[in-house]
């Protein structure tokens, strides 16, 4: 399992390439990148900045990524999340996951980034035309995450 939180961009093909050769019984490699968009709450976004404390962050994401290898079978799970300054279009987040069978590929995939998107304790600033605001969790992000949790019960 790879968890980062790194400034440094990363590179998708070679983050695949390691999540497939961790065994030959795998069927499915599962990924997911977010990026910086130019739209948000109906204004031009020019940038966003991440920040944290990344011991903090690392250990929300191990967690998250084991619960996801507890629910579902996967063989590998990689998640990189940048910070600092990004600009529109620099990537800011992978999520990839390796298993023998892809539903359970998707499955986790999709929790992880439902969980990080509530639960990884970022402070996100988008510089905006009308200036910088602080960002939270929206509640469409709650309500993607509670699925997952009311799906347990």
């Amino acid at each position: 399992m790879n968890i980062t939180v790194q400034h440094e961009d990363f590179n998708i093909q070679e983050e695949v390439e390691l999540l497939r050769k961790c065994d030959s019984s795998i069927g499915a490699v599962v990924t997911f990148t977010g990026v910086v968009r130019d739209l948000n709450l109906e204004s031009g976004v020019t940038a966003l900045e991440l920040e944290c404390y990344p011991a903090m962050v690392h250990k929300t994401l191990t967690d998250i990524a084991e619960t996801a290898k507890e629910r579902w079978q996967v063989n590998d799970i990689s998640v990189i999340h940048r910070i600092g300054r990004l600009d529109v279009q620099d990537q800011i987040v992978f999520v990839g996951v390796s298993s023998m069978h892809r539903g359970d590929a998707f499955s986790a995939c999709e929790f992880i980034m439902d969980f990080l998107k509530t639960d990884a304790p970022f402070w996100k600033k988008e510089h905006a035309e009308l200036g910088a605001r602080w960002l939270d969790a929206r509640d469409c992000d709650h309500r993607a995450r509670d699925k997952w949790v009311d799906s347990e019960k």
